[in-house]
């Protein structure tokens, strides 16, 4: 996987912000999200009347229009390829909020890269890098 960090601490706090208001105006209810500089983790209650993929398009579409639209970084964002969403039973929500709550603290220790590989072997799911897609 190739990130490069482009957003500071106040373009992900704004960026964040935004995030959660149009998923509002979207109908996609957000819990929670975890705008870090190369990356975003986000708890969603999925709407019955829209797919994963269409939600995720429009999250990521949204939000990098959003960051150029208002010059949050130098040259052009875009996230990357791909996306990873996994469903979460209703008595997991509030620890999942708590691991995404603490996201910032969790990659001060562990890369991305790291966390994504180690999530893959833990939970027996299928690794592809992006020259592998």
């Amino acid at each position: 996987m190739r990130r490069e960090p482009m957003l500071d601490k106040r373009a992900v706090a704004i960026a964040s912000e935004n995030l959660s208001k149009y998923s509002y105006e979207k109908g996609i209810y957000m819990k929670i999200n975890y705008f870090n500089s190369d990356h975003t983790h986000a708890l969603i209650d999925l709407p019955t009347n829209q797919t994963i993929e269409h939600v995720i398009q429009l999250l990521k579409g949204s939000s990098s229009h959003w960051i150029n639209q208002n010059r949050l970084v130098r040259g052009r964002f875009a996230w990357g390829r791909g996306y990873g969403a996994f469903s979460v039973s209703h008595s997991d929500v509030d620890r999942v909020c708590r691991y995404i709550a603490n996201q910032g603290a969790h990659h001060r220790k562990r890369t991305f890269e790291d966390e994504y590989q180690l999530f893959v072997r833990r939970y027996g799911l299928e690794w592809r890098d992006e020259e592998n897609r």
